[in-house]
């Protein structure tokens, strides 16, 4: 998988399992989605889903995808996986497939971890706007996503109160850096450098809080294979 991240969550299983699997939740806390509905399933049959991106105030680009889990499993860990898609023009995302996976640590709380990769669409030029920016915008989401989990479960600060927190500190630091520029220009390369480098306050939550690379030997777990072959 191309892209990886993992936050450690002092969460009791269920719990976790319901803020990342029911739809009405997961889309709160999720930075990468704006709407997320299951379809009506056929039994026997992966779960199918719709999802919504918004992309500007007034533009959502939609996919739609398939998931699957595996709740019970004799090590006591979980896993989600999913395909999806997207055939909106607009969409850079044109297909790919993920897993989440659920890992009670030894010393307490849950390993929460995603892998997942897509193929770009557009070609030469959405390949290379893909490594330059969507894929890195993508990766930093998904982390900034899994600390806003985390800080709703382990603190009980709503999704909602989190992102205005986020925004909060972004003027201050960006006030900061424009006072500086009038009064002491001369400063004003430092001021700018502390604003990228300090921590987030606790309650706002920072993509650099999570693992971003994989361990070693980290391997998709069946269930995506399986899914990958309907």
């Amino acid at each position: 998988m191309s892209l990886y991240v993992e936050a450690r969550i002092d969460a009791d299983l269920d719990e976790l399992w319901a803020r990342t699997q029911e739809p009405s939740q997961h889309q709160r806390w999720d930075l990468r989605f704006a709407e997320i509905d299951y379809l009506p399933q056929v039994p026997g049959e992966p779960q199918r889903f719709r999802y919504g991106t918004r992309v500007l105030p007034f533009l959502t680009i939609a996919g739609t995808g398939i998931s699957a889990g595996e709740k019970r499993r004799a090590d006591g860990t979980r896993t989600s996986a999913l395909r999806f898609a997207s055939p909106h023009p607009l969409s850079l995302l044109q297909e790919g497939s993920g897993y989440w996976r659920y890992v009670p640590a030894p010393d307490g709380g849950i390993r929460f971890l995603t892998g997942y990769d897509y193929r770009p669409r557009w070609g030469r030029f959405g390949a290379l706007a893909d490594r330059a920016a969507f894929r890195p915008l993508m990766g930093w989401a998904t982390a900034w996503s899994f600390d806003r989990l985390r800080l709703w479960i382990e603190r009980g600060i709503t999704p909602e109160r989190q992102l205005l927190h986020a925004l909060a500190e972004v003027g201050v630091r960006v006030g900061c850096v424009v006072a500086a520029v009038v009064a002491a220009p001369m400063v004003a390369p430092a001021a700018l450098a502390l604003a990228f480098v300090l921590p987030p306050l606790p309650t706002t939550p920072a993509a650099r809080r999570c693992l971003r690379n994989p361990p070693p030997r980290t391997r998709a777990p069946r269930v995506l294979t399986t899914l990958q072959e309907r």
